[in-house]
């Protein structure tokens, strides 16, 4: 099993920067995929970003792209959701997610979910 624990959420204005982070605990040999999709109320949920563990492949959204980037620290289990000039719209919660590779725009499984963090712009 694979435990996923994000962080960082928070309040932020309108062209504001903030930054996630999810830590992974447990079986990490058993995805190799990491990704981020966020839910709010009265949407669709949406893949906003996600990683192969490999380095070799990023996606994302089309509503972030320009503004969002990912990195991660596989020795320490880590993926990062770097995101910049925020807009009202990406308000939501985000949940970190790890699997196998999919097709998608995310393009992972969603085989391990956590809780979320929670994002106001």
């Amino acid at each position: 099993d694979v435990q996923l624990v994000e962080s960082g959420g928070g309040s932020v204005q309108a062209g504001g920067p903030l930054s996630l982070s999810c830590a992974a605990s447990g079986e990490t040999s058993d995805y190799n995929c990491r990704m981020w999709f966020r839910r709010a109320p009265g949407k669709e949920d949406e893949e906003v970003a996600g990683i192969d563990t490999n380095g070799r492949g990023t996606r994302l959204g089309d509503s972030v792209k320009g503004r969002f980037t990912l990195s991660q620290d596989n020795d320490n289990n880590m993926v990062y959701l770097h995101m910049k000039n925020l807009k009202p719209e990406d308000t939501g919660l985000y949940i970190c997610v790890a699997g196998n590779t999919v097709l998608g725009v995310g393009g992972c499984e969603y085989k391990y979910w956590g809780r979320g963090t929670q994002v106001t712009v």
